[in-house]
């Protein structure tokens, strides 16, 4: 594994825009009801979402891989601007529960008429292996949550 000072290296940046107003999209990284629809990267699940939703609670997800390997992760959250701004620590366990990557998350929601651009960073990986890996897992988490807001925006514009 690559290891680099260059901590630009080691820094994921991912945007997605999704047609739903922020608030929807907020709303679906808090509420386990909406986390479990989408969570994850492609086809794996979330048997597993523990959450105290506050500045200083804690949380802690169980991802389900298609092959039904279990992928846990833990942490802070540290920051909360609804709807603006969430920030939490990220917190990977390996099968013996050691943590094996530890990084701060940061998800910025900008309104855009009927679009919100979603912003998500997360620094600094020990590795760019690790930041690489990230970025694919987040991507495909990420156009989950694109779907999903489509459906729950559609759904809302209905009512």
């Amino acid at each position: 594994m690559e290891t680099t000072a260059d901590s630009s290296k080691r820094t994921l940046v991912l945007t997605r825009t999704l047609s739903a107003p922020r608030e929807l999209v907020f709303e679906a990284w808090t509420d386990p009801k909406y986390l479990v629809r989408w969570w994850g990267p492609k086809d794996f699940t979330l048997p597993h979402c523990e959450q105290d939703y506050r500045v200083g609670g804690a949380y802690r997800f169980c991802m389900r891989a298609p092959d039904g390997s279990d992928h846990w992760v833990r942490g802070e959250y540290t920051h909360i601007d609804p709807p603006r701004r969430l920030v939490f620590t990220w917190l990977r366990e390996d099968n013996e529960g050691d943590i094996w990557c530890d990084t701060v998350v940061e998800i910025m929601l900008e309104q855009r008429r009927n679009s919100t651009l979603l912003t998500l960073s997360q620094t600094a990986f020990a590795t760019v292996a690790h930041c690489e890996e990230h970025a694919m897992g987040w991507g495909e988490c990420l156009d989950r949550l694109v779907v999903f807001a489509e459906q729950i925006g559609t759904h809302t514009s209905q009512q």
